[in-house]
């Protein structure tokens, strides 16, 4: 039996409008596969309102998340009485039982004057909880039959709060116990994205964007034959649109092709994504609910036929470029080491690293918001080697921009690298730093800020101009 699996984002299921485009696609998939499971996030700005309540909480601001309590009972209400006015008392009341857990949650942190991480993961997943109880009551409304399910009872996670790793072999046997059954019924499964929870049934997130990380696990678990992606964007873009116009929806990628995106500041897809689905060789497709009739971006574990060298550019802004030299550093073994286990315990992570071939200096870029505590945890590590001056300082900068090129021709395409560097001289860009990534597919520039935006477009005007293969 044809199984597919379908996400849908926060503005997919954060409007009546939106609503009904939904349960349309649901009724195209299911002549489609005889099997439809859809992973849906919270209403579009509801984990947003339920952190900054319990937020406001801990800061003794009490008015603000009683406002937020009628703000969220409002909107959910709204959509069920247009949409499923035949249970909508029912459904509220369930929905209804989640926002005063939320509002006791609060209560208890106005108290306390804290919020822990495992706080947080209980009440910002209660967007989810609340959305799949209105999804399947939408669907049932339109006479779609429908089933919700809360991930909290199917996937299984570590205790790491915030940012849980799901437990696969366990969230299998949980999937194929409770959510086939009713899939064979007949009934559209509607799980919870970005939550799951452990052993012991304490719930977890998966990160902020990881309905894309949960749907990935749940198409997964359910053997699918295909896992759809749907968002606010006609699939993946070549890159931003409000810098460059003429930016286009890339047809295919690759799985390393859009790993590489993801990582490097590309919002479509969350970068865990590929994980699950990797080992089934599982081809993922990225949709528009407001165009379903467009055709997206498909996205498979390789295209050997694809004819473009350079498919995207992407962009990681907010960074802090960091310089360690040193006459010293030269042959020295576990420079580069200690350098980065300093980085690693001011719990940043390094986006871009080179170093030079004297090896009298290392560089490398990290989240600008770790910057200080790097610099700090930098100059401790090396106090001795400073005071002796082998190193003779570690300096960093702000100013700084990453922009990736991403396309797996990169590798098979010569003069490609040299027709880039070409360009960005052409127009004036200094390329300060320079990194390949693992994949081969990607090529990173570190370049001032400034400049940033000047480079996406020469790249992207290049990648337009070499679609065509360079002649041999």
């Amino acid at each position: 039996m044809h199984t597919l699996t379908m996400k849908f984002g926060g503005t997919s299921v954060g409007t009546i409008e939106a609503l009904r485009s939904l349960t349309e696609i649901i009724r195209q998939a299911q002549r489609r596969a005889e099997r439809v499971a859809i992973v849906v996030s919270a209403m579009s700005g509801v984990t947003d309102l339920l952190q900054e309540g319990i937020t406001s909480a801990s800061e003794g601001r009490t008015t603000r998340y009683a406002e937020i309590e009628q703000t969220l009972r409002m909107r959910h209400s709204d959509v069920l009485q247009a949409l499923a006015p035949g249970e909508a008392s029912v459904v509220m009341a369930e929905v209804g039982g989640l926002i005063t857990d939320f509002v006791g949650f609060c209560d208890s942190v106005s108290v306390l004057g804290e919020v822990t991480p495992r706080t947080l993961d209980y009440t910002m997943g209660l967007g989810e909880r609340m959305s799949v109880r209105q999804v399947a009551a939408v669907l049932r409304g339109a006479g779609i039959p429908a089933q919700a399910f809360d991930s909290t009872d199917l996937i299984v996670t570590d205790d790491r709060f915030q940012d849980a790793a799901p437990l696969m072999d366990e969230s299998r046997a949980n999937v194929h116990a409770k959510v086939f059954p009713a899939l064979d019924a007949g009934k559209v499964a509607v799980v919870t994205g970005f939550i799951g929870a452990t052993r012991s049934g304490i719930a977890t997130t998966l990160g902020r964007g990881g309905s894309d990380y949960s749907g990935a696990i749940i198409a997964a678990c359910l053997d699918s034959d295909e896992l759809w992606i749907w968002t606010d964007v006609p699939g993946v873009m070549s890159t931003d649109p409000r810098i460059v116009p003429e930016a286009h929806t890339i047809d295919k990628l690759t799985y390393r092709e859009v790993t590489e995106l993801a990582y490097f500041g590309a919002k479509v897809l969350h970068p865990k994504t590929i994980r699950p689905v990797s080992e089934l060789g599982m081809p993922i497709r990225v949709k528009d609910t407001f165009h379903p009739d467009h055709p997206g971006t498909l996205i498979v574990p390789s295209d050997p036929d694809s004819t473009h060298p350079l498919k995207a550019v992407t962009v990681i802004r907010n960074v802090a470029a960091f310089t360690l030299e040193g006459k010293g550093m030269q042959g020295v073994p576990g420079v580069a080491g200690r350098t980065f286990d300093a980085v690693a315990r001011a719990g940043a992570s390094i986006l871009v690293i080179s170093q030079s071939s004297s090896e009298q200096s290392i560089f490398f870029v990290i989240p600008d918001r770790n910057a200080a505590q790097v610099a700090s945890a930098i100059e401790k590590e090396f106090s001795r080697e400073m005071a002796r001056q082998d190193i003779d300082t570690v300096m960093y900068n702000s100013h700084y921009t990453i922009v990736t090129v991403v396309g797996s021709g990169m590798r098979d395409t010569p003069g490609v690298a040299g027709r880039l560097f070409s360009a960005l001289g052409q127009h004036q860009i200094n390329v300060v730093a320079i990194a390949m990534g693992s994949s081969d597919c990607s090529l990173s520039l570190a370049v001032a800020s400034s400049q940033a935006d000047d480079a996406i477009r020469a790249i992207h005007e290049l990648a337009i101009r070499a679609a065509q293969p360079v002649a041999q």
